[in-house]
């Protein structure tokens, strides 16, 4: 027989199986509370996972320039959008400052970042010395799993260029730079290398958008994967170099003045 009770903020519901399933509403978080005859587990989501996730589709808004380089973060429509309160939206948005996407002007509140040409020249120049010691470290320190990781999403990210799938080809993408860096093993160089390539973000997605540039994207990471599965550290590094000079080259292009 399955009762249910109800005292708010508590709903319980009990049968023959289970003595009690029970849902708390807190002021700030949400509990999940069970009991049964052998023990009573309490699991709390904090109220941090939500800005979290709100960050994270922040980040994707301007990575694919759904808020343009320079744009003011609207609180009231992106509390429209996302559907979040604007408490969450504010914590997401510090975030994005801490991390250099956006910045906070007084008076002014957040605005999307917008990269100079000698910005992004700079930027990359560091960004490709950081993406060659990944692969060279990576290519003598990579396990045999790893390695089977990065050949997946890189078959995974071919078939979304067969269906040129931009917005999922870029996140296979920046799965695999990702992957090769955490395989160099090196904590320091992982945290530079997130730092840095935040800036750089929605600039590299923008650079998929040439078809004959986005095949030569492609082949270049069928270079990368052969390396790194041959352990070739000189080579994974000559070629993650390469690809980063490509790919300065199509962003500075794109910053031109169109005639």
């Amino acid at each position: 027989m399955l009762k249910v009770f109800k005292q708010a903020p508590i709903f319980c519901i009990q049968n023959s199986f289970v003595n009690r399933f029970c849902l708390k509403i807190a002021k700030n978080d949400l509990f999940f509370e069970y009991k049964n005859h052998m023990s009573a587990v309490l699991q709390a989501i904090p109220r941090a996972a939500l800005h979290e996730q709100v960050a994270q589709r922040l980040r994707q808004m301007l990575v694919e320039g759904q808020i343009a380089p320079g744009a003011k973060l609207n609180e009231r429509e992106l509390s429209e959008v996302l559907q979040v309160s604007r408490t969450p939206l504010r914590e997401a948005i510090k975030m994005l400052a801490a991390e250099g996407l956006v910045a906070l002007l007084p008076n002014r509140g957040a605005i999307a970042l917008q990269l100079t040409e000698q910005d992004v020249r700079n930027t990359f120049e560091v960004m490709a010395g950081l993406e060659g010691l990944s692969g060279e470290l990576a290519a003598q320190r990579v396990t045999d799993a790893e390695l089977q990781h990065i050949q997946a999403l890189h078959f995974e990210m071919l078939a979304a260029y067969t269906r040129q799938d931009l917005s999922a080809y870029y996140r296979l993408n920046a799965a695999i730079h990702q992957a090769i860096n955490m395989a160099a093993k090196n904590p320091v160089l992982t945290a530079t290398y997130q730092q840095v390539n935040a800036r750089l973000q929605a600039l590299r997605f923008r650079s998929n958008q040439d078809g004959d540039k986005w095949a030569r994207a492609v082949q270049e990471h069928d270079v990368m994967v052969s390396a790194l599965s041959r352990r070739d550290a000189p080579a994974l590094r000559a070629v993650l170099q390469t690809h980063l000079a490509h790919k300065r080259e199509v962003v500075l292009a794109l910053m031109q003045p169109q005639v």
